[in-house]
């Protein structure tokens, strides 16, 4: 590598200017760039676990921020002096309306249409397997920012910006890990743009199949998802498996057949006991998609009048997705961090993660 960006810097300084592309980001997790992640995501500056309280972010200039669009979602771009493009996503900012995007959580399936009012109909494809399914609300904020956010790295591509850092912390860490899939899925971006995912403190963005497509086209360290392991958060949404999330070529997925060559007393006590566990199951992700799906929709009906109700799934397979990075809390942190039994977000906010990171990596985050 050292040789390789050495190179560049000759025909740079031969040539006036440089023949060749010289990337910047590498991959896997790197603590300092973390770090100064987290900066950028406090100067965000108005949800309840980004107040500022860190020295500004080194080398970075912010570009362009844009309007409030969606369920009160919002995204800022900054420009490295490196030459790296940063897409910071905010998290929940407090709102009864942003905290709506996080309880509606009724799975849709990964490709189709979004439609938010009468003049915006957002294609979208966010995994291969039609068997993926995802979370409705953050799918919801990665269509209302998605087309937005392909603009500007088109704008920027034509300034010499090929490499981009996805980053969100909490809610802005779930859309991270969606609008890296939409943007992979996306027809009219170069297919020579580098891509790196940083997904904080995030919640489980969909089930398991989509999980399989995201770390696939994030693998070999592209796409990270940070967690304090005292944080609840990333432990969330509700999640339930069914006979019906198993592949295909699973026995659960067709008892009856796989026990038909049995004894009819043996085939009767095994089908009863089976149908004992199942049922339950499917009636209770029925039940979740009915809450968190259908009822959820009509609330988010009254703040988007024009939002048509996506087709839900029979599943509530949530799971997590992205190489996992974990902040232990090591000698101090209970004390540094105590739980009151009500602050519920103690371990939620940037300073623990920071502080977590600090310790573990032996760096100054200041």
């Amino acid at each position: 590598m050292v040789y390789r960006i050495s190179l560049c810097c000759f025909l740079f300084l031969f040539f006036g200017r440089s023949p060749v592309f010289c990337q910047q980001l590498q991959a896997h997790f790197n603590p300092s760039e973390y770090s100064e992640l987290l900066k950028l995501a406090e100067r965000m500056g108005d949800t309840p676990w980004t107040k500022v309280k860190s020295n500004p972010p080194r080398d970075c200039e912010l570009v362009y921020r844009s309007a409030v669009t969606g369920l009160e979602n919002r995204w800022d771009l900054w420009k490295r002096k490196d030459g790296v493009g940063i897409i910071v996503i905010r998290g929940t900012n407090g709102t009864n309306t942003s905290w709506l995007e996080n309880f509606y959580a009724g799975m849709i399936p990964s490709q189709g249409t979004i439609k938010l009012n009468d003049s915006t109909i957002v294609p979208y494809k966010v995994a291969e397997n039609p068997r993926a399914y995802v979370h409705a609300g953050w799918m919801l904020g990665v269509a209302a920012m998605g087309p937005d956010v392909i603009r500007k790295i088109k704008e920027y591509y034509q300034q010499g910006i090929h490499e981009y850092i996805i980053f969100g912390h909490s809610q802005g860490g779930a859309i991270s890990f969606l609008m890296r899939s939409y943007l992979a899925y996306a027809n009219d971006l170069p297919k020579d743009i580098v891509f790196k995912t940083y997904a904080s403190a995030a919640p489980k963005p969909g089930n398991l199949y989509y999980a399989y497509d995201f770390d696939f086209i994030t693998r070999d360290g592209w796409g990270l998802r940070v967690v304090n392991t005292r944080d609840w958060v990333p432990e969330t949404p509700f999640s339930l498996q069914t006979s019906r999330d198993f592949n295909d070529v699973s026995p659960f997925s067709h008892m009856k057949g796989s026990l038909k060559d049995q004894k009819w007393a043996i085939r009767w006590v095994l089908s009863y006991m089976y149908g004992r566990l199942d049922r339950p199951t499917k009636k209770s992700a029925r039940r979740m998609q009915r809450m968190l799906g259908k009822f959820a929709y009509k609330r988010v009906r009254k703040i988007l009048p024009g939002y048509q109700q996506p087709v839900f799934v029979a599943s509530h397979n949530y799971t997590p997705a992205g190489t996992p990075v974990i902040l232990y809390p090591v000698k101090g942190y209970d004390e540094m961090f105590p739980f009151d039994g009500k602050n519920v977000f103690t371990h939620h906010k940037l300073e623990p993660y920071r502080w977590e990171l600090e310790q573990i990596y032996h760096i100054d985050t200041n």
